[in-house]
């Protein structure tokens, strides 16, 4: 059969496996920024903490993902578990990088005008410091986000869900008649979900930056 022809047949396998891989993804992307944006937070201020912090996360992205995946099944067994966790030691880099620079580059008077006002040290951080340094932090959500789309199709290697698993049935029936067709099917899949999240990202932008700051 062609393409088309495989995508009426499993339409709702399909679509089953797009939304746990988008679900995946998504609840990673959360929990990798939330852990992001607090180790930015703690570290930016200091110069060696800051490093020690990216070169930390930049050495995750060393492994190979299905590497990591294999080293992660024999502490965390086969399914979801590995594949989380992969997820979201791979998407800290970004966050945490972007998080940095982005606290780093807001404006010393700024601060220092908030903190003649009264400003406590908390309220400077969620009120001057953090909606500033927000731009470069989404940009770093959204290049994990890209990133992760990718890898989370590895995660079928350990049993994990998502469009990994047509990827991978394809691959270990190479030369069968679907074969091409769940490959296709798997990555199309893929690259779909990554423009949609994107574009999610875009408009996230347009409703959280103002255009001052955008400017």
């Amino acid at each position: 059969m062609n393409f088309w022809e495989y995508i009426g047949n499993r339409y709702a396998q399909l679509l089953t496996d797009t939304y746990q891989h988008a679900s995946a993804v998504f609840q990673c992307m959360v929990v990798a920024t939330l852990i992001g944006v607090l180790i930015g937070v703690a570290t930016y201020r200091s110069e060696w903490a800051g490093n020690l912090a990216i070169t930390s996360t930049a050495t995750v992205l060393t492994v190979p993902s299905l590497a990591m995946i294999g080293l992660l099944i024999p502490i965390t067994g086969l399914g979801v578990a590995p594949t989380v966790t992969a997820l979201i030691l791979y998407g800290l880099l970004p966050i945490v990088r972007n998080a940095i620079v982005g606290l780093r580059g807001v404006d010393p008077t700024l601060v220092d005008a908030a903190k003649g006002i009264g400003m406590s040290r908390l309220s400077r951080l969620l009120r001057v410091e953090l909606p500033l340094a927000w731009p470069p932090i989404l940009t770093g959500i959204r290049v994990s986000t890209q990133m992760l789309m990718g890898i989370a199709a590895i995660g079928a290697y350990s049993s994990g869900p998502g469009l990994g698993n047509e990827i991978f049935r394809g691959i270990s029936s190479l030369g069968s008649a679907n074969a091409l067709n769940q490959v296709l099917a798997g990555t199309l899949g893929i690259v779909i979900l990554a423009l949609v999240f994107d574009a999610v990202y875009v408009l996230i932008g347009r409703l959280t930056i103002s255009r001052g700051i955008r400017a």
